[in-house]
């Protein structure tokens, strides 16, 4: 389908790179290190995600047969954002926060070439059970929440007994949303 593309991935999630690669899609990995993932403190949290995707496609300078993804997630709780965890303690507070309530998740996600740029963002409810502090420790101490937006990732052992229900596509909540992705894809 992208044959006259050369791809590039500019994310260096396992996740989106494993979802990537499950699409048949050849592509290589390239980061620009310091890209600033800031956004205006008045922003609509629904709007953030679509808006740091395209912002992490404006350095790259693009050859004529290059095409580059970016993408970003975040978990909105209450109109707020809940980006990657600092520390175990705030991955604490925001699983504590996400623990029975409903919130949702946004992923934003750009496509570039030199010719056009489409962006748009997909967005996931997702409900959680009750959770006790010692299931959110548990997870904390063996998985990996640190690197996750809302220090959770769906398929890891939070997701398998903390979710109760998704409404959306569960890929996005992973970090893309692959069947609107493809559908863009296809288009090009």
């Amino acid at each position: 389908m992208l044959e006259q593309y050369d791809v590039v991935l500019a994310s260096k999630s396992p996740r989106r790179q494993q979802l990537l690669s499950q699409l048949g899609i050849k592509f290589r990995v390239e980061l620009i290190e310091g890209i600033q993932e800031s956004y205006p403190a008045d922003m609509v949290a629904d709007d953030v995600a679509q808006f740091l995707a395209i912002q992490k496609a404006k350095p790259y300078n693009l050859r004529e047969n290059e095409l580059l993804i970016t993408a970003d997630t975040i978990v909105v709780l209450d109109g707020h954002v809940l980006g990657k965890p600092i520390d175990e303690a705030d991955a604490h507070r925001m699983l504590r926060a996400l623990s029975g309530k409903v919130h949702h998740v946004v992923t934003g996600v750009c496509v570039t070439t030199c010719h056009s740029q489409q962006a748009f963002a997909d967005t996931t409810q997702v409900e959680f059970a009750q959770l006790t502090d010692d299931e959110i420790d548990h997870y904390i101490q063996h998985d990996r929440p640190m690197d996750k937006a809302g220090a959770y990732g769906i398929q890891e052992w939070i997701g398998h007994i903390g979710v109760k229900r998704i409404d959306g596509c569960f890929y996005n909540v992973m970090g893309l949303p692959v069947p609107r992705l493809y559908a863009l894809l296809k288009t090009l």
